[in-house]
């Protein structure tokens, strides 16, 4: 073996060597950190000179690739559950509103009437109501114009007193309707004034009590 002699005192380096050589040694790291490792392993590249050498793309893709890999290991997640099927809500379709049907009113009469009248005659129909009710009457004469009046008499009234409603001379028909203003009879009275016979015919639909003719 040989011995190797100990450096001597002067032979060491002085403190201020140390000391230059470790900030030169850090600041080369720094440097290399900076323009080398960050680019290259974390895309870091804070200076460009990363990317200029390539070395920036390489950290871009391996974090691609490490990021795959964990996609890669990562438990399967569990099927989300297919939505149930909509059912379809069929609204009932509304039906309309039945229509009442019109019935006649108990109350109301109708009646059809003939009579014939030789030239000059004359004749009347009536009919029993109380006050305030009312008729409808529509009448046609045959064979030639009539004159007629359509009046009212109350119930014991005084002689020959009457109300007239309508009248008319040489008609050949009439219609219309009127409402009583007392109790007692209402109705109609013709003249036949041609020479020939004249056929009417009467239709009265109202709130009467009954026909006299």
């Amino acid at each position: 073996m040989f011995n190797t002699p100990l450096p001597t005192v002067n032979e060491l380096p002085s403190t201020r060597k140390l000391v230059r050589s470790t900030v030169i040694a850090i600041l080369v790291a720094a440097g290399l950190l900076v323009t080398v490792v960050m680019p290259s392993e974390y895309a870091i590249d804070p200076t460009g000179v990363g990317r200029t050498l390539g070395l920036t793309q390489m950290g871009e893709l391996k974090i691609t690739l490490a990021q795959e890999a964990l996609a890669d290991a990562a438990p399967p997640q569990p099927a989300a559950p297919a939505p149930a099927p909509q059912v379809a809500q069929v609204q009932p379709t509304a039906k309309p509103a039945a229509q009442p049907v019109a019935t006649p009113d108990p109350a109301l009469k109708t009646d059809q009437m003939t009579v014939t009248l030789k030239p000059g005659e004359g004749t009347e129909i009536k009919l029993e109501m109380l006050k305030n009710k009312t008729v409808s009457y529509e009448w046609t004469a045959a064979g030639g114009p009539v004159n007629y009046d359509t009046h009212g008499e109350p119930y014991n009234g005084e002689k020959g007193y009457f109300h007239s409603y309508t009248k008319g001379k040489q008609v050949k028909s009439d219609k219309g309707e009127f409402t009583a203003i007392f109790d007692g009879t209402h109705g109609w009275f013709w003249r036949n004034r041609s020479n020939n016979d004249v056929t009417i015919s009467l239709k009265t639909t109202g709130d009467y009590l009954s026909v006299k003719q």
